[in-house]
């Protein structure tokens, strides 16, 4: 193996062992109730029979911070074709102050809101950054805590896919 085939497979061993946090035990996210920053709610059920990246996070977390670029580039090329991001806000901040901080960030993916939480219907909530990713099934497939990268996400769903 070359030094570039080399490169390539700890490449994707590394992106496995940080995004593949698969869960022994299924979880069934179909049922998760959402209210968005309008106090408007949906449910995780309306998205299935797509990839669902369901992200928690605070305005206060500077990882948090760091990783949206990236989600708001995946939801971009993703949103209305195969997945979608759907961010989740888990702290008391006022409505007015959530809607300013999406818009100086340039987030456009839908925003949820919820109290600060350590578990969810998803699973543990360690710390934030915590992503978890939807199967099209509705099966919580994978974890990561801490930022993930638009490149992380699509390389996870492309490997499940080829399983």
């Amino acid at each position: 193996m070359d030094v570039s085939g080399l490169a390539d497979f700890m490449k994707r061993i590394l992106l496995t062992l940080i995004l593949s946090t698969i869960l022994s035990n299924a979880v069934l996210a179909v049922d998760m109730p959402l209210t968005d920053i309008n106090g408007n709610k949906v449910n995780l059920k309306s998205y299935q029979g797509q990839w669902v990246v369901v992200n928690y996070w605070a305005t206060w977390c500077p990882p948090c911070i760091v990783e949206m670029p990236e989600l708001q580039a995946f939801h971009d090329d993703h949103a209305g074709k195969d997945a979608l991001v759907l961010g989740i806000n888990t702290e008391l901040i006022g409505k007015q102050q959530l809607a300013e901080f999406l818009e100086d960030y340039f987030i456009s993916y839908p925003v949820f809101v919820s109290k600060p939480i350590q578990q969810s219907e998803l699973g543990l909530i360690p710390g934030l950054p915590t992503t978890f990713l939807v199967a099209p099934s509705g099966e919580v497939v994978a974890r990561q805590v801490g930022p993930v990268t638009r490149e992380m996400i699509e390389q996870f769903i492309q490997n499940w896919q080829a399983e």
